[in-house]
This record gives C-alpha cells, structure tokens and sequence, in this order.
C-alpha cells in the first residue's frame, strides 16, 4: 500500500534540490503534490521530471500576495492539505565583520518568514492528523564560521517546530523539522573542490548526502509512520551532527 495515497502536499522550494526530491517521492507514494518556487522554467523542468500527480504554482513564499495565490490554487483543487513539507531556503556566505543588513534581511526573510507565514496559511486547510516538515540543517545546531546568519535562521526554524508542536496538538497535526548535513544539490555546484572536501572531511560517512535521501527522511515524517514523532528534529548528515 502506497503511504501517501489519498493525500495532498505542498513542498515549498519544490523546484530543485532537496524539494524537489521530496516532491517526487511523495508523489511516488501516491499523493498529489503541490510545488512551488520562484522560477518558473525551474517548475517546469521539475513538472517534467516528476510526471503526473503534480501541479506548480509559481510565486515567492516572502509575499503575501504570492501566499494567498498559492492557497487559493491549492483550495481550487482539493478541500484540505495534508501535508506541507518548507523547503525554500537562501544559504550565503558572510563572517560577522561583512554582514550587512541586506544579507541579514535577506535570509531571514525567506529562511523564517516565509516559513512562518506558510506555515500560518497551511494550518487553516488542515485536518486533524496533518503533517508540518520544516527542513533546517545542521548549521542550526554548530559553530559554522561564516555562516551566522544562516545558522541562525536555522535555528529559529528548530525553535518554531517545538512551540507548534504544543499548539497545534489539540489538532493532531504533527511539526517536525528535518535537518540534513551537506547534501550534493545544485546549490553545490559552484562550490569548490577545497570546500568539497572541507565539508567531507567533518562527515563519519566521507561523503556528501543524497537528495533522495533526506527525501526518504521526509516520508517517514510525513507518514503515519511517525505518528508518535511531534517536535523533533531528524538529522539526516552521515553522522556529522555527533
């Protein structure tokens, strides 16, 4: 039996990397997936990668307007969302002495508002026993030098999973986040054969994660697989976390 027939997902970020991984195996699993992202040549090259039981919405998780376009899409096709996986996401480099505002904006901007304002939509379409995966990262979790400001967004995401948890539980709908080490996405391919090998180094495993499985992580934890799983967070990083 398919772990996902008969439900309706939304994976933010679904055009690429991690989201779009997720995207496929859940619609794999037998669920009609929503994706979205602010590319729309991006949308359509992972519609045609995923096949049939998907639909793109494009738009900006950091717009309100964006949002409610979204929900009336998701509303138009189905009278209820189940499971809603947050997968955008922004990663840039500054040390504490470079930082700028605009940065700084910047990724909380997409990393926590646009999350939380998801998130805020999504609830008001769920039925009981729904499924929230906030994807973090490790970086929430350790010193990552250069990388404050994403570190710290991720850490907010850890953070808002625990308190929804509490008050979402007279629903039954489930928060989880989902936090993978370095996973070999695009957002890998400019990086060079030093930091390559710098971030493989710090992994038990000596390599880089698979999108498909920080994607096999996330069905688990949108599942009644996990049906007893509320306020964690899942580390999917070869062991680096330890």
């Amino acid at each position: 039996m398919l772990k996902l027939e008969g439900k309706t997902a939304l994976v933010t970020g679904g055009s690429s990397g991690i989201g779009l991984a997720v995207a496929r195996r859940f619609a794999e699993e037998g669920a009609y997936v929503f994706i979205t992202g602010r590319r729309q040549d991006q949308l359509d090259a992972a519609l045609a990668s995923i096949g049939g039981r998907v639909e793109a919405v494009q738009g900006d998780v950091t717009s309100s307007s964006d949002l409610a376009r979204l929900f009336d899409a998701i509303k138009a096709k189905t009278p209820s969302l189940d499971i809603l996986v947050t997968s955008s996401g922004v990663s840039e480099f500054a040390t504490l002495e470079t930082t700028t505002e605009a940065h700084f904006d910047r990724a909380f901007d997409l990393n926590v508002r646009g999350m939380v304002f998801t998130v805020q939509h999504a609830v008001r379409h769920m039925p009981q026993g729904g499924a929230i995966v906030l994807i973090g990262s490790v970086a929430g979790s350790i010193g990552n030098p250069g990388y404050g400001t994403y570190s710290a967004t991720k850490a907010a995401v850890r953070s808002y999973a625990r308190t929804w948890t509490v008050e979402l539980a007279d629903r039954g709908i489930r928060v989880n986040t989902l936090s993978p080490g370095p996973i070999d996405t695009p957002m890998f391919d400019q990086a060079s054969d030093e930091v390559r090998a710098t971030l493989t180094a710090r992994i038990p495993f000596k390599r880089l994660g698979r999108p498909e499985e920080v994607a096999q992580a996330a069905l688990f934890l949108a599942s009644g697989d996990s049906a007893y799983v509320a306020g964690a967070e899942l580390f999917i990083d070869g062991g680096m976390i330890a």
